[in-house]
């Protein structure tokens, strides 16, 4: 990696609320270039960070953690100055989710604006909570080509360049070590991309013309906090109100909206019924009763972090079954051979993988004892087929036929998983199979998602749209990575409540996003989130899972170009588009 530091003029970030970003006399910016094996050599990847330091008010944090940090991507024959470019899309990422997972869609949007003249650039948005991560182990096991290196160093306390890794967090280090999370909530999150945006491009006219916000899931409605948010606090002075950084707003299976009841479109209510479940406005009183409420739970839990599944180490485990696909792709069980003996790990593998309750609730078989190709392993933990949770799931082939199926029961059939509220946005909306032969001997391959043939009863080739080679780069080789390990729980607690006394002395422009071009992106088996009131575009994505929107290839098994990259591109070239 090559680095450059430059000192730019001093932003200043003005709240009424403390605590708040403190004002650095300068502000640092690093960015390092970094290699891809992607075949996209069109287009530069860096990442960019800026110091921007917290207040002493957050308490004690690690210094890396007064910087915030984006993937930047451009055409490589565009400027090198950002403010210079064509457009720039500004992206947050969904739950759980780091910037890395913007890799594909980030590419292929501006390979595809290039054809038609545009030189725009792709900023992937890192929470600062991700400095907690140690990307040791990845990274070296990405340069040197070698899952063992990686494994050596999360799972055998085998150092790398003479450091070892201080291990995952469990619920007492979450309370005593993580603490000053509590306070990274909406407020800091949407402080740290206004420091970004204002950073590099300095002009606020510019930004207004240029930028276009966005984000995934969960990002859809920081975006739509966004929006509305008034950085001083003070109407008088909308130069930095967050519609005016913005000429335009795209929302990746999500909504651009800080109504978060927007996800009960997904029930298929009465509209009479529908109107009941919307969030109220609640007087500022109340929104204080549930701010010391959601504080206490924020304390308590400053990171999500619960005993099994959704945790520290089970999020570097999905890198790590990427990282063991991507270089070693037809190599057997890497991963489950080098994977530790704890509760953590044997029960996320059983909720994951398990094809009914007996084997589920007695781990018999054992999961452990399957024989996969790592390309198979990853397949079976994301593929749409396999993985259970509608928000963890992309469409990327299937099990190679040769290898026995059954249908799963576990933790719902499809039959009965279908009848439920939300059911695609909590099950997917794709047949769900597991390995019916664990014993040591059959061997289970991956065909990606262009290898299925028209007559597989399983899948069919329009349910598949996202590379199983690529979906393992992208979540084991960007340098801010797929999956987040430490997401703070007041980010969703303080999202969740509008009327906040920060809510109330900042979102001061509601429904602002509904002032410019949007378009909203609906996938098959997603969330189901509908364009608010209506506003601007909205295209529904047949195939397409919640991930999908991020990961589909370029090349489609229709013969068409990939839907969202080939319509963020047509917004980048002109967001009137969107109307």
């Amino acid at each position: 990696m090559t680095g450059t530091v430059l000192t730019v003029p001093a932003i200043t970030l003005v709240g009424q609320a403390a605590p708040a970003a403190a004002a650095p006399s300068s502000l640092e910016r690093v960015e390092s270039e970094y290699q891809s094996s992607s075949p996209i050599t069109s287009v530069v990847s860096s990442v960019v960070r800026h110091k921007v330091p917290l207040a002493k008010s957050f308490g004690p944090h690690p210094a890396q953690c007064d910087w915030v940090s984006y993937l930047r991507f451009r055409s490589a024959d565009g400027p090198a100055k950002s403010s210079d470019a064509d457009r720039i899309l500004v992206a947050q990422p969904g739950v759980l989710e780091g910037a890395g997972a913007f890799e594909s869609v980030a590419k292929n949007t501006i390979v595809k604006a290039a054809k038609q003249g545009k030189r725009i650039e792709f900023w992937a948005l890192d929470r600062r909570s991700n400095c907690l991560e140690d990307h040791t182990g990845l990274t070296a096991a990405t340069d040197k080509k070698s899952f063992d290196v990686a494994a050596n160093y999360y799972f055998k306390g085998k150092p790398v360049n003479g450091k070892r890794f201080a291990g995952f967090t469990n619920n007492l280090d979450n309370i005593g070590k993580y603490g000053w999370l509590k306070n990274i909530g909406v407020k800091q999150t949407l402080e740290d991309q206004y420091a970004i945006m204002k950073a590099d491009v300095p002009d606020q006219q510019t930004r207004k013309r240029k930028m276009l916000c966005g984000g995934h899931s969960l990002g859809g409605f920081i975006t739509g906090y966004f929006a509305e948010w008034d950085f001083d606090g003070n109407r008088a002075t909308t130069g930095d109100a967050g519609y005016n950084q913005c000429a335009g707003y795209f929302a990746l299976d999500t909504g651009i909206t800080s109504d978060l009841t927007a996800m009960s479109n997904s029930l298929n209510l009465p509209p009479g019924i529908k109107a009941m479940v919307q969030m109220p406005a609640i007087p500022k009183e109340l929104g204080q009763v549930a701010d010391l409420l959601y504080g206490l739970t924020d304390s308590v839990l400053p990171v999500l972090a619960l005993p099994t599944l959704i945790n520290p180490e089970t999020l570097n485990l999905l890198a790590l079954a990427a990282l063991a696909a991507d270089t070693d792709p037809h190599g057997v069980n890497a991963l489950i051979d080098a994977l530790p003996h704890n509760f953590n790990i044997d029960s996320t593998l059983r909720i994951l993988l398990s094809k009914d309750y007996g084997t589920a609730i007695t781990g018999q078989p054992n999961i452990r004892n399957i024989r996969a190709t790592n390309q198979a392993v990853l397949g079976a933990i994301m593929d749409d087929n396999s993985m259970p949770f509608g928000i963890l799931q992309s469409s990327v082939g299937m099990v190679a036929p040769g290898a026995p199926v059954v249908a799963k029961s576990f933790p719902l059939p499809d039959n009965l998983a279908k009848m439920m509220p939300m059911s695609a946005a909590a099950w997917g909306d794709n047949k769900k199979v597991a390995p019916s032969r664990i014993d040591g001997k059959t061997l289970y391959r991956w065909a990606d998602y262009d290898q299925i043939k028209p007559n597989d009863t399983r899948t069919h080739p329009w349910q598949e749209v996202s590379s199983i080679s690529e979906l393992a780069r992208n979540m084991s080789e960007p340098p801010l990575d797929f999956t987040e390990w430490y997401f703070p729980t007041s980010l969703f607690t303080s999202l969740m409540n509008r009327a906040s006394p920060e809510a109330f002395a900042h979102r001061l422009y509601p429904n602002a996003a509904l002032r410019a071009p949007m378009v909203t992106f609906q996938a098959g088996g997603g969330i189901g989130i509908d364009n608010p009131r209506g506003h601007g575009r909205l295209i529904t994505l047949p195939g397409y899972n919640h991930l999908d929107v991020l990961t589909a290839a370029a090349k489609q098994n229709n013969g068409r170009p990939e839907r969202v990259s080939e319509n963020l591109a047509a917004m980048a070239v002109d967001p009137r588009s969107m109307n």
